[in-house]
């Protein structure tokens, strides 16, 4: 049963947090054009790591956990976020997944969190059955500037908040909590291929997933490509699903990034060769290194792909 959960009304509450304590975390509080509640986690001000971890629980509409820990796994990249949830579908495709696209003028950005779970615009609600009903809502973006006034009032409206009820956060990716909010997308990024798959969403029951810290890098692209490396590379995920042991040793087979055929650069090499056109890469890119998948009826585990620290180093160093 999901009609008692609100991904906004638990994500504003950690969205009041994060403003009571913006000091410690280096975060910029204020107040847009009309009446929007803005939060600078990566441009004016410098943010950081905690406050990117915070980011990404609220992307996840509390409905999930982002612990930053140390991981012998990789031995020269010792820290890793680990993102786990026991309401994977609704946390991370409903709302952590950048999925909204944002323009009006030169300004765009991808939107992401619990926001898209109200204004429900892009195709994948559609197989989602969950809609979120609350009185504030709250988006992510990966930008270095606040959105302007057209674009707070269509999010407002498709929303069906007033502005002032509208929280905005926005960090670009080569910040360190920008950089942070998109590598604890490593669950995201493996319930999205699954669906790719056309595996049955009702039927992933939990999952958990973790990949390594990523450096952030000044230039764009670089930075971009170092975040999607951590998890192409260096990503782990573990997910426990119902339904035949053929389906689930299938999943896991079928999940590894390594089933691409643009694998094995790093990914800025791939972007720039593709002249900055996502849609030229090969979409099963975009997944975890390594897979578990659990049959939760027989107890089985099935294991597909591996890390691989050469290529890492390659984008890290």
């Amino acid at each position: 049963m999901t009609d008692n959960i609100s991904v906004n009304h638990a994500a504003w509450t950690l969205f009041e947090a994060l403003i009571r304590d913006a000091g410690p975390l280096r975060l910029g509080i204020s107040r847009g054009a009309c009446g929007e509640h803005l939060i600078d986690a990566g441009s004016a001000h410098t943010g950081g790591v905690e406050a990117g971890r915070r980011i990404a629980e609220i992307c996840l509409g509390g409905l999930g956990r982002v612990a930053l820990a140390s991981d012998a796994t990789l031995a020269r990249w010792p820290f890793a976020l680990t993102v786990a949830s026991s309401q994977p579908v609704i946390a991370c495709l409903a709302s952590q997944y950048a999925g909204w696209s944002l323009q009006e003028g030169k300004f765009f950005a991808l939107g992401s969190g619990p926001a898209r779970a109200l204004a429900r615009k892009e195709a994948l609600f559609q197989e989602i059955d969950y809609r979120d009903h609350a009185e504030h809502a709250v988006l992510v973006l990966e930008s270095a500037k606040p959105p302007p006034a057209a674009i707070i009032e269509k999010v407002a409206g498709d929303c069906g908040v007033a502005p002032d009820r509208l929280g905005i956060i926005f960090a670009p990716t080569q910040s360190l909590a920008g950089s942070v909010q998109v590598v604890a997308r490593v669950l995201e990024v493996a319930l999205h291929k699954a669906h790719e798959h056309r595996f049955p969403l009702d039927r992933i029951k939990d999952g958990a997933a973790t990949a390594p810290l990523a450096p952030p890098h000044p230039d764009f692209i670089t930075a971009m490509g170092r975040t999607n490396d951590a998890i192409i590379f260096g990503g782990r995920v573990h997910l426990f699903v119902t339904g035949p042991e053929a389906d689930a040793r299938a999943l896991a087979e079928h999940l590894p990034s390594s089933t691409s055929r643009d694998y094995g650069k790093p990914f800025a090499e791939i972007f720039r060769a593709a002249k900055g056109d996502f849609y030229a890469i090969d979409g099963a890119l975009f997944s975890p290194a390594a897979a578990i998948v659990t049959a939760i009826e027989t107890g089985r585990s099935f294991h597909g792909g591996q890390i691989n620290p050469i290529a890492l180093d390659a984008s890290f160093a």
